[in-house]
């Protein structure tokens, strides 16, 4: 038999918990946020770029590492297109390859300032601005970077797999988590994706493995056009002897999305 005071608190008990189930409601929340992006960069416009209205250019937005952060976008040209295309070779394989991108492709490499990471959005409304003002084809239009920049291209291409031609990530890593994301929710978007990737072997900056996570996760996704080149004895720096090589820009000019 249950004691008065025992029944009393048990109906005080329900008492309250109805009451805080009364004060509790779904409601709705909706409000726009806008923000300001921008990048300082370096543009570089083939020399006929201006000779034929009609033609339209392959477009390469390169992103740069981590040491080359600042508010002088000439830091940029120490690496990579940039620098092939400001202090070209006079002989070899990289003056064929200065001599290929300067001629067939626009550039633009941007430069995130001092402590900041390449941000998805400003990359992506960078590119879309570069081809409202110029003569860009939307159909080549390439991504690629190092280190950093590397980190950055796999973001941006693995959430915007539709958006180039080609994307090509130099000792960069991953999100696992995001390729996942894309495999449940827009898988065959995922499968647009075309890919060559490059790392050297012995990078203790960049360990290899963070390339070699994403290739195998998107070729076990069903992405059929992933590439992935190691170079045995290279170190951090992998992207010296990929961006010399003229091959790579001849693969670039084969590639249309």
């Amino acid at each position: 038999m249950k004691s008065p005071l025992l029944s009393l608190a048990v109906a005080i008990l329900c008492s309250v918990a109805s009451n805080a189930a009364d004060t509790l409601t779904a409601q709705t929340f909706k409000h726009t946020i806008s923000r300001e992006v921008g990048y300082r960069y370096l543009l570089h416009l083939p020399p006929e770029h201006g000779a034929d209205a009609a033609r339209l250019w392959p477009l390469i937005v390169f992103l740069h590492g981590s040491g080359e952060r600042g508010d002088d976008p000439w830091l940029v040209a120490k690496h990579g297109p940039p620098k092939l295309l400001r202090t070209p070779a006079a002989e070899g394989p990289a003056a064929e390859a200065a001599r290929v991108l300067a001629a067939e492709f626009i550039v633009v490499s941007p430069q995130c300032p001092t402590g900041t990471w390449w941000d998805d959005e400003a990359v992506l409304a960078l590119a879309d601005e570069i081809a409202t003002r110029h003569r860009v084809d939307p159909a080549r239009v390439h991504l690629t970077g190092l280190s950093m920049g590397g980190y950055g291209t796999w973001s941006i291409a693995v959430k915007n797999p539709t958006r180039f031609a080609s994307v090509v990530p130099i000792c960069g890593g991953g999100d696992l988590s995001a390729v996942r994301r894309m495999v449940r929710n827009r898988p065959a978007e995922l499968k647009e994706l075309n890919v060559w990737a490059y790392h050297g072997a012995m990078d203790p900056t960049v360990a290899v493995d963070e390339s070699e996570v994403m290739v195998a996760a998107l070729r076990k996704a069903g992405v059929p056009r992933v590439q992935f080149t190691v170079y045995p004895e290279a170190k951090h720096d992998s992207w010296t002897v990929t961006y010399d090589n003229p091959e790579l820009y001849a693969w670039l000019l084969r590639q249309r999305r």
